[in-house]
C-alpha cells in the first residue's frame, strides 16, 4: 500500500495529460475555437438572398449574415474545382502545388501530402478534423482527406458527373433537364461513394447526398463537442447534376437549381441549429463560401454571378469572385461588411492564428492573416491579388483590375465599373505599366517555387 500515493499521483498526471490533449487552448488560455468551412460547388456569387438573388430564398444563411460578416471582394484563388481546393486547403496559389487545374477518374497525381493543410495545422494542435463531401484533389488512398491531415472522410472524390472506373460511360452534357432529379436516373453517373479509403456505394444516390452528408457533419460534431474540432464540408452541388431528396422533388427543370440552393441552406441551417442546440455557437467559426462562379452555359441548371461578368472557368470577376459570409457570435461582429480584398488562401494562416498554432508549411505560402480584418479590427491586409488558370491572367491592386493577357492590356476601376465593361486602360498608361510589372514580379516569386505533385509510388 506504500506505493498507492505514488499511483495516485501517476493516474493523476495522466489524467491532466489527456485532458490538455484532448481540450487545447490558445495563447492566452481560453478554449481553442471549432472552425467550419462549408464549400459549395460551382455556386454564383448573387446566389444567396443577402448576395441580392430575387428568387433563391435562403434565410438560414442570409441570418448567419446579419449575425455575423458579410465579405464582398472575396476571392477563390482559381475558377475551376481542383485548383480552388488545394489553394484553399494549402494557402497557395495553386500554381504552387497542383499542376493540373481539374483532376479526373484517370488521372494518376493529387495534392502532395508532404502539403501543410488546414487539417494538418490544427490535427497538430489536438483538434479532431473530418472532411466530409467532394474532395477533388486525388481519389488514391495516398491523395485522399485521410492522407492530408483528417481523420475521417466521407463523401464523392471527385465531381459528381465523373465516373468509375475511368472507363464507365456519363450522358453527355446538354440534356440535363432529362435527368433532372429523375429517381430512375440517380445511378446513371456511376459516381463512387468513399467513406476514409473505400468505396461504400456504387453509384451514390445522389438524391440524398446533401442531406447525408449533413447527417455526417453533425454526428462529428455530437462526436467533437467537448473538444475543439475543424470540419470542412464540401458540397457536391449546385455542380451539374443536381438532385434533391424525393419530397423536395419539383418537376419543373427551371427550378432545379433555385431548389438545390434552397435545400443547401435549410441543411446549412441544420448544423447552426446544432451549433446552437450544444453550446457550440460562441465558441465555433462558420464560413460559408464557393469553390468559383457558376458554370454559366448550363442556364436554368447554374446559378447567376450579377452583377459580375463571366463565371466559372474565367478570370473575369464572375468566375472568382464568390459569396462569402463569416459567423461567430460574440467574436465577429454582427451585421457587418467589408467590400476589402480576402481569398481562401487567406484562411489556412488566419485561422491557424486564431487557433494559437505556430503554423510550419513545406515552403512558402501566399496567404496573408486577416484575423483582425475577419474580427472587424483593421482592414483586410490584402491590398493585391492574382488570378491563374493555368498560368496568371490578372492583377487586382485595390480598385484596379489589370487584364494581361490577349494583345493590348484591359484595365478596369472595380469601383466604378464592376461589370468590367468599360476598358480604361488607354487613359491610364501608368497604372497599366506599375500594375504590368507588380504582376510579374509577383508571378516570377510564384512560378520560382513550384513543388511537386503527390505522384503514385511506383
Amino acid at each position: 500500500m506504500k506505493y498507492l500515493p505514488l499511483l495516485l499521483i501517476h493516474f493523476s498526471l495522466l489524467l491532466i495529460h489527456h485532458s490538455s490533449a484532448a481540450a487545447p487552448a490558445t495563447a492566452d488560455g481560453s478554449k481553442a475555437p471549432n472552425f467550419i468551412i462549408i464549400f459549395t460547388d460551382d455556386q454564383g456569387y448573387q446566389d444567396l438572398s443577402c448576395f441580392g438573388s430575387k428568387e433563391i430564398k435562403t434565410p438560414h444563411i442570409d441570418r448567419m449574415a446579419s449575425e455575423g460578416r458579410m465579405l464582398t471582394s472575396f476571392y477563390s484563388a482559381n475558377p475551376v474545382c481542383s485548383a480552388s481546393r488545394a489553394a484553399l486547403m494549402t494557402g497557395c496559389y495553386p500554381r504552387r502545388v497542383l499542376s493540373k487545374a481539374v483532376l479526373f477518374p484517370g488521372s494518376d497525381i493529387g495534392l502532395h501530402p508532404g502539403e501543410t493543410t488546414i487539417a494538418d495545422a490544427l490535427k497538430s494542435a489536438g483538434y479532431a478534423t473530418a472532411c466530409v463531401g467532394k474532395w477533388h484533389l486525388g481519389h488514391h488512398p495516398e491523395f485522399l482527406p485521410t492522407s492530408q491531415g483528417f481523420d475521417s472522410y466521407f463523401g464523392i472524390p471527385y465531381s459528381n458527373d465523373m465516373s468509375h472506373p475511368v472507363t464507365a460511360k456519363r450522358p453527355r452534357y446538354g440534356r440535363w433537364d432529362d435527368y433532372w432529379s429523375r429517381k430512375d436516373e440517380s445511378g446513371i453517373w456511376q459516381t463512387p461513394l468513399i467513406e476514409n479509403e473505400k468505396i461504400i456505394e456504387h453509384p451514390v444516390d445522389q438524391r440524398s447526398i446533401t442531406r447525408r452528408y449533413t447527417d455526417k457533419a453533425i454526428d462529428f460534431i455530437n462526436a467533437n463537442k467537448s473538444k475543439p474540432f475543424f470540419l470542412y464540408l464540401a458540397h457536391s452541388m449546385p455542380h451539374v447534376p443536381l438532385y434533391l431528396p424525393d419530397e423536395l422533388y419539383d418537376p419543373n427543370p427551371k427550378r432545379a437549381y433555385i431548389s438545390v440552393i434552397e435545400h443547401i441552406d435549410a441543411e446549412v441551417g441544420r448544423i447552426l441549429d446544432t451549433l446552437r442546440k450544444e453550446g457550440l455557437d460562441q465558441n465555433t467559426y462558420v464560413i460559408f463560401t464557393s469553390d468559383n462562379g457558376p458554370w454559366l452555359k448550363f442556364k436554368h441548371h447554374a446559378g447567376k454571378a450579377g452583377p459580375l461578368r463571366s463565371g466559372k472557368g474565367s478570370t473575369f470577376e464572375g468566375g472568382m469572385r464568390v459569396p462569402c459570409v463569416t459567423w461567430a457570435p460574440g467574436r465577429i461582429p454582427a451585421n457587418s461588411k467589408s467590400k476589402d480584398i480576402a481569398s481562401t488562401i487567406d484562411l489556412l494562416p488566419t485561422i491557424a492564428s486564431i487557433a494559437g498554432v505556430e503554423l510550419k508549411t513545406k515552403g512558402p505560402i501566399d496567404g496573408i492573416n486577416i484575423a483582425d480584418f475577419l474580427h472587424a479590427k483593421s482592414p483586410s491586409p490584402r491590398d493585391e491579388f492574382l488570378y491563374y488558370r493555368s498560368k496568371v491572367e490578372c492583377i487586382r491592386q485595390g480598385d484596379w483590375k489589370l487584364h494581361a493577357t490577349g494583345k493590348q492590356a484591359r484595365l478596369y476601376n472595380l469601383a466604378e465599373d464592376i461589370g468590367e465593361s468599360k476598358n480604361v486602360a488607354k487613359a491610364n498608361p501608368e497604372v497599366v505599366a506599375r500594375l504590368q510589372a507588380r504582376l510579374k514580379q509577383l508571378d516570377d516569386e510564384v512560378s520560382s517555387g513550384i513543388r511537386p505533385d503527390g505522384k503514385l509510388a511506383e
